[in-house]
């Protein structure tokens, strides 16, 4: 399998959150999967970092990357051309450029944002 992270499970996977779901604990986990992380998502930390609305992150996020095994997704142009195509089901600019991103690759993204269902890409809780 394949799978893009949200920002929010990314977060709460680095910090250990209880509130990770075994079953995409189960997926993340399990050797077959092969685990994206967005560069959306690193620049998502570093701003809300830098402006107080997240603590700060234990290391930089390619390192974390390396080190839990997930493979960095850059945002390409063809993901910023389908963006500008996406209904507005979501206002959200860091969620917008992901669920472009999970429809340009095919990917399922594992969220705990319902609102991604809406754009057709299969959401694992």
């Amino acid at each position: 399998m394949r799978l893009l992270l949200d920002t929010n499970i990314l977060i709460r996977w680095v910090q250990g959150h209880a509130s990770v779901s075994q079953t995409m604990r189960g997926i993340v986990q399990d050797p077959q999967t092969t685990v994206y992380v967005s560069s959306v998502s690193a620049a998502e930390i570093a701003i809300k970092t830098s402006i107080g609305k997240l603590p700060p992150f234990p290391r930089p996020v390619a390192s974390i990357l390396g080190e839990l095994g997930f493979t960095e997704m850059p945002f390409t142009v063809s993901h910023g051309d389908l963006l500008a195509t996406l209904p507005w089901h979501h206002r959200d600019p860091f969620d917008r450029m992901l669920i472009a991103q999970a429809l340009s690759e095919g990917l399922p993204i594992a969220t705990v944002d319902r609102a991604f269902a809406s754009y057709g890409i299969q959401v694992v809780v």
